[in-house]
């Protein structure tokens, strides 16, 4: 029997991960297909229940739904339920079980592929919606030094900070300082120029969308010798990344980030190693 796995989300014309995960089912010889499932707000609870069917093993979740479809998942294991937020579905004999997977994947690209070790650096985030939220987490795990996030919806960037520091509350984390700032707060322009890292979570320079071709910040504020860390991966070189090189930064692709968190969920959906080489591979001919 043919099963399927889909992307949830809304606007996908820019998504890459059919090519790469429908690449690994293959790889393995699987009975998968993975589809684009573009859903409206109103369409998400039908969507998510459609997944209890037997030949349908799961799906991915991106933008804006990653925080919407907790309340209507059975469960959703610790790391999700921490980050509030979720990125992968898995269909478990009719019980829907909510994963994020996107917080290992930013971990091991910036890692593996940045070179970054976050213990004692200072670290900016732009945005606050569900990447910014795995992103925020792991990095307090690992031990940043201070944490600014900022956003232009006020009420989202203060409720992920007031998380944030409701988990260091609870002795789970080190301390870490962490801040919520406005681009019109005169303490940003120093946050931002002076930190090692600089991550930018919105989809701002994302190719088929409506900032296609800009840039989440000025180049005048990229900080000489930081990270930048830019989470669009499409297209392979985003506007941000150039003037990040061109300031003397250094520049991380999301590609990477994109491939670790799928070949994460292809797991947990098969249950059979994630062929990443195979992956990689797939996803970077798909951009070129």
């Amino acid at each position: 029997m043919t099963q399927y796995v889909g992307l949830i989300g809304r606007g996908l014309k820019h998504s890459i991960s059919p090519q790469f995960q429908q690449a690994a089912f293959d790889h393995l010889g699987l009975d998968v297909h993975y589809e684009i499932w573009d859903t409206e707000e109103n369409e998400l609870p039908s969507i998510v229940e459609g997944l209890r069917r037997p030949p349908k093993l799961g799906a991915n979740v991106t933008i804006p739904y990653k925080e919407a479809v907790l309340p209507l998942l059975d469960e959703v294991d610790s790391n999700a339920a921490g980050i509030g937020a979720v990125n992968t579905i898995v269909n478990y004999n009719g019980k829907l079980a909510g994963h994020n997977t996107d917080s290992s994947g930013f971990m091991m690209a910036m890692e593996k592929e940045g070179g970054f070790n976050p213990i004692g650096k200072t670290a900016v985030l732009l945005g606050s919606g569900g990447v910014a939220r795995a992103a925020s987490f792991v990095l307090i795990s690992a031990g940043i030094k201070s944490l600014v996030v900022t956003d232009i919806i006020a009420e989202k960037m203060h409720g992920l900070v007031v998380d944030l520091k409701r988990v260091q509350a609870g002795g789970r984390e080190s301390l870490t300082e962490i801040m919520a700032l406005s681009a019109d707060d005169p303490r940003y322009r120093d946050a931002v120029s002076g930190c090692d890292l600089l991550v930018n979570c919105t989809p701002i320079g994302m190719k088929h969308s409506t900032t296609e071709g800009r840039s989440p910040i000025e180049a005048d504020l990229i900080p000489k010798g930081a990270l930048v860390y830019d989470l669009v991966y499409n297209p392979l070189e985003t506007v941000l990344m150039k003037a990040a090189r061109e300031s003397g930064a250094h520049a991380l692709h999301g590609l990477s980030m994109l491939v670790y968190q799928g070949a994460a969920a292809f797991e947990l959906w098969t249950e059979r190693e994630a062929p990443i080489d195979i992956m990689m591979d797939a996803a970077r001919k798909s951009l070129e």
